[in-house]
């Protein structure tokens, strides 16, 4: 895909913000060599439900090819055993189907209706903890295009090349950093509003599975490429999200629900 549509570009053009639509989650060169420890192997964590997608992190960390990408393997022993995709009893009080967020933690929930929950291990940067509410994830894509901020493309000049520009006389835009599995982005992104309005917020995957459990310098929500891929099946579009620097927070069982019976949980 050569343009993105205007809708794509969330109507950010007439605020003057459309080159940070797809930016606000990025990563920077320092955070790729950054040490890395070693942990022994943790046991397979319990089922749901028998979902093959959970039990030896060699099977879920296996290299995989997705849709013409070949995504590695990732060196789960060098991940904190807690971070691995694994079901635990939910924690988070709210109604099944909802995605969680718990920024002080570095965990996102999908919450099944039996009690349980899928957690996943994230990572987080600045932008990770600029927005924390309730909301709804409209819109949801596979192997998104990258678009770096003005800013960023003023401090590092080797990214003009990937500068969002619009299609004159049309409401497209081109440019940007075409999918791959270096793409700041990864496999998936998971676009998060609130009233109707674009929160900037993002849940996407990364190439960079050392940030996972921590804070680093740039990004929104990370997730490791294989993890983003099983999330993104699991939730459909409006499906309602909670961010939250504390599970106290959030516990609100009056939580709306999708309708259509989607949740693939």
């Amino acid at each position: 895909m050569s343009t993105f549509t205007r809708r794509r570009l969330l109507a950010l053009a007439a605020t003057g913000a459309a080159s940070a639509v797809l930016s606000a989650c990025s990563t920077t060169r320092s955070e790729r060599s950054a040490p890395v420890q070693a942990f022994p192997a943790a046991p397979p964590p319990p089922t749901l439900n028998n979902d093959p997608s959970f039990g030896d992190p060699r099977m879920m960390y296996a290299a995989l090819n997705d849709n013409g990408y070949d995504i590695p393997a990732v060196p789960f022993q060098k991940v904190d055993p807690r971070y691995y995709r694994q079901v635990v009893q939910d924690p988070t009080g709210e109604a099944p189907g909802t995605v969680v967020i718990d920024t002080s933690g570095h965990f996102l929930y999908v919450v099944a209706d039996n009690g349980e929950a899928i957690r996943y291990g994230v990572g987080l940067g600045r932008a990770g903890f600029e927005w924390a509410g309730r909301g709804v994830i409209e819109w949801k894509q596979t192997w998104p295009r990258w678009f770096p901020p003005n800013e960023m493309i003023d401090r590092q000049p080797e990214l003009e090349k990937y500068r969002a520009r619009q299609i004159p006389g049309k409401n497209e835009w081109e440019g940007g950093m075409q999918p791959s599995v270096q793409n700041p982005l990864g496999a998936r992104a998971l676009y998060i509003f609130q009233d109707g309005k674009d929160t900037l917020y993002r849940l996407h995957g990364s190439p960079e599975w050392a940030s996972i459990g921590k804070s680093v310098s740039s990004g929104c929500v990370r997730l490791i490429n294989q993890d983003v891929i099983d999330l993104y099946e699991r939730v459909p579009d409006g499906t309602p999200i909670v961010v939250s620097n504390g599970l106290q927070m959030v516990a609100n069982p009056a939580t709306p629900q999708v309708q259509d019976g989607t949740w693939r949980l």
